[in-house]
């Protein structure tokens, strides 16, 4: 047993040695201990990125899949008494396009709306209103009231979680930005990988009208728990909250003044050769993107295969999606990110021209028209959904992170105008083709997605060109 004297004598000389000890501020403490400091912003960098995925897994995917039910509502749209009968590919395909159109023709509101409301707030109410859409395009009985549900309604909910998602995780990021958006954005291909097979296999079983009611439950579960992890980088939002209270200071509405606002590009930045530059290939891009997408499975039934079979080409594309964009954007850090949107984009054109447009040359279903599809499936899912990913990063890298918000949003928007004009008239050239239901009536399909990709490859080679002449008149060439 230890005497007291000496126990005493102990924590005498423990208060003496702590009493010596300088008594650092908390703002001090956090400067000699930077690792605690790196260790918070790396967990919460984790968080951001499985809470965009998640988002972006649920929306884009469940947008993605939409090929399964464009087959579905063709194939209804030939038996009497449905929703779809007597309408066309095209007008059928209009409900797919203006939800994926008004993804991102929102940007410009949605990323205001953010940055003075709070990514957490508008993501919540995105997907409210996502799960929402689909169980009302459940009770549809027309086609047009798909095309206000499974359409605009949803459409304006994919916008309000997507475009926060992709507008606030570039701001945690920078040296892995490139891998960072890449695996978010891969969620579009995985949703898609996920999410067609299961759409196939719940129309089979329980028929689609319970498939939407289901699949709009499971969404609005996910994207409302995803959104509360939403938040800007620390010292994004510390200059967002001097923005927003001189803002509401000057207007008389006070903090919802002028929420309908279109928030412009600094005229500087968009009169220069590489915003004009960067605005044309996002409209080429686009107009040619989904078209492939939303008739993979249409153009599978065509080749001979079952329905099932046309939903799994769906899949495999975006398991390459997912797969192109992961890998690509690691690449990317590496090698610049626009030299890989260039050699992506050039490659999801080669794909178009050698692969899909020889295997509409033929009149019936031959072996070698599908060898053809199943390579031009593999490739365009790689190399073409890699734009997505990287266009963003891209942003950064020409207009610098201050800028980033505001081109963001008004380029996201270009590309939403563009596919709502695109993927349409992809449709009316199936419906007006004299080659019958075969592979051939996919012929000008084909030539005009071939176009629009190599159209964009010019841009964004002008785009590389602009860029590449750094400060001083040096030269840049990973970038």
């Amino acid at each position: 047993m230890i005497p007291a004297s000496i126990c005493a004598v102990c924590n005498w000389h423990r208060r003496l040695f702590r009493s010596r000890l300088p008594a650092f501020p908390s703002s001090t403490k956090h400067r000699l201990y930077p690792s605690a400091n790196l260790c918070m912003a790396s967990r919460k960098c984790v968080i951001i990125c499985i809470a965009s995925f998640v988002n972006v897994f649920t929306c884009c995917g469940l947008n993605f899949a939409y090929g399964v039910y464009q087959a579905l509502f063709e194939r209804m749209a030939r038996e009497p008494d449905t929703p779809f009968t007597g309408a066309s590919p095209a007008e059928i395909d209009l409900i797919g396009t203006i939800g994926i159109a008004l993804m991102t023709m929102g940007a410009p509101f949605v990323v205001a709306w953010s940055k003075r409301f709070s990514p957490r707030k508008v993501s919540f109410l995105g997907g409210i209103i996502f799960g929402l859409s689909m169980i009302l395009a459940s009770f549809g009985q027309q086609l047009w009231h798909f095309v206000l549900t499974q359409g605009l309604l949803l459409g304006i909910g994919t916008s309000l979680s997507y475009m926060t998602s992709v507008t606030v995780a570039p701001t945690w990021f920078s040296a892995r930005r490139g891998l960072a958006l890449g695996i978010i954005l891969s969620g579009t291909g995985i949703g898609g990988l996920v999410w067609a097979p299961a759409l196939t296999a719940s129309i089979n079983s329980i028929g689609y009208r319970n498939t939407l009611r289901l699949s709009g439950a499971i969404s609005c579960v996910l994207v409302t728990c995803a959104s509360s992890a939403l938040a800007w980088e620390p010292e994004f939002k510390a200059r967002l909250d001097i923005e927003n209270s001189a803002a509401t200071r000057s207007s008389a509405a006070g903090r919802f003044g002028g929420i309908f606002d279109v928030p412009l590009v600094d005229w500087r930045v968009a009169k220069t050769s590489k915003f004009a530059a960067h605005a044309l290939g996002s409209i080429f891009q686009a107009a040619a993107y989904y078209i492939p997408v939303f008739f993979f499975a249409s153009y599978a039934i065509t080749l001979g295969y079952s329905t099932t079979a046309g939903s799994n080409f769906i899949a495999i594309s975006n398991a390459c999606n997912a797969l192109g964009k992961i890998v690509i954007g690691y690449a990317a850090d590496r090698i610049g990110r626009l030299n890989t949107l260039f050699l992506t984009t050039l490659m999801s054109a080669v794909a178009t021209v050698c692969f899909w447009l020889p295997s509409t040359a033929s009149s019936d279903a031959g072996s070698d028209s599908r060898n053809l599809f199943i390579s031009f499936t593999i490739f365009y899912g790689i190399f073409a959904s890699a734009y997505v990913s990287l266009f963003p990063a891209s942003i950064v890298e020409l207009f610098g992170v201050q800028n980033f918000a505001s081109v963001n949003g008004v380029l996201y928007m270009v590309r939403g105008m563009a596919t709502l004009i695109g993927t349409p008239v992809g449709g009316v050239m199936i419906r007006s083709s004299t080659r019958g239901l075969g592979p051939k009536a996919y012929e000008d399909m084909s030539i005009l997605v071939s176009c629009l990709l190599f159209a964009a490859t010019l841009s964004v080679m002008w785009v590389r060109l602009e860029a590449m002449a750094g400060s001083h008149g040096q030269r840049k060439w990973k970038q």
